[in-house]
């Protein structure tokens, strides 16, 4: 008899490889509980139950009398939702899988080697402080009364649909990508040498889905990762290489890319992208034995910038964010000649 899981959300960039693994290799009855707005990438055999998770009591009414093996959230962001998901899932699952973030993990680390043990401290981003609440509340609940948590925490996981990247604007990587193709300047913070992580979707779910329904995995914090580590300079440089075109990086000091705004540099690079990290993997591997990322990011990233050319959709001008590189660089180079 196939076990029951069901996925909050369910088509973003980690759950939807997570969704296409458990539906290829049929282990699961997977149903998804979102409103529909990326049907197109769920796969045949995949149940979707349309509801608005911020609405609890439709979503009660919806699961009444349901029993699940195992329950994730994907878009739990701040504690009042992980409480919602408690009071719905308390007594109905034998597993909640929770999605934090390696951003929770303490900035400016004091050891760029990162385990799960690591202290979860980040003044730099209140996405990270609340995710750090969200594990708070759900661990006090596991030692109170049992309830079966699974924290996850990912760090930068890309798909075939965006690019990774350090510095970009809210409307994603494509304005960086055009940059590059037209011959422009892209910038880099710092010096471009700090060692950073990025693990393909595919890969994540080879991890996600061996915890899913593992009776270790109950009370216990994961990070899953790819090995691979890269400086900024290298990842920026492999995508140049992929487009066939000269990188043309402009090295900007993170702590000034902050402070001048209007984008969010202080979490997203104080408080994450800024600094080396380096995961180490093996209580993720002692419970998934032959866990391994075997997509390397020249390898994943080609495709990835592929797919992105090929659709025209996935193009997303940013003409606002382009205008603020040219008169970040502009402006750095003034501070230069004032200064000879």
């Amino acid at each position: 008899m196939k076990r029951k899981a069901l996925f909050i959300g369910g088509t973003g960039t980690i759950s939807t490889a997570i969704t296409a693994r458990i539906a290829a290799e049929g282990e699961w009855e997977l149903t998804l509980l979102n409103r529909g707005s990326r049907s197109d990438a769920v796969p045949p055999g995949v149940r979707v139950i349309q509801a608005d998770i911020s609405d609890e009591a439709d979503v009660a009414r919806k699961l009444a009398g349901m029993q699940w093996d195992c329950v994730c959230d994907f878009i739990g962001f701040v504690p009042a939702q992980v409480e919602r998901d408690w009071r719905l899932f308390r007594n109905c699952t034998r597993q909640y899988m929770y999605i934090s973030s390696a951003s929770a993990y303490q900035k400016p680390a004091v050891n760029p080697y990162i385990t799960e043990s690591t202290p979860l401290s980040n003044p730099h981003w209140q996405y990270s402080r609340d995710k750090i609440a969200c594990e708070a509340f759900l661990m006090e609940k596991f030692r109170e009364e049992g309830f079966p948590v699974t924290i996850i925490r990912p760090s930068h996981t890309y798909d075939n649909r965006s690019v990774p990247l350090a510095v970009h604007g809210p409307k994603g990587s494509w304005q960086v990508i055009r940059r590059m193709l037209d011959g422009k300047p892209v910038i880099l913070p710092g010096d471009g040498t700090s060692q950073w992580t990025v693990t393909h979707n595919t890969d994540f779910a080879k991890g996600f889905c061996g915890l899913m329904g593992n009776v270790h995995a109950i009370g216990n914090a994961f990070q899953i990762t790819s090995d691979e580590t890269l400086t900024w300079r290298q990842i920026y440089q492999t995508v140049a290489d992929v487009l066939g075109v000269e990188l043309k990086p402009y090295f900007v000091p993170s702590d000034f890319l902050a402070a001048i705004g209007p984008y969010n540099f202080d979490g997203e690079l104080l408080g994450d992208k800024a600094w080396t990290v380096l995961f180490d993997n093996k209580k993720l591997k002692r419970l998934v034995p032959g866990f391994c990322c075997t997509t390397r990011f020249d390898q994943g990233v080609r495709g990835t910038l592929e797919n992105i050319l090929a659709h025209p959709e996935l193009q997303v001008p940013d003409p606002e964010f382009d205008a603020w590189c040219d008169r970040v660089i502009a402006a750095m180079e003034q501070a230069k000649a004032s200064l000879r």
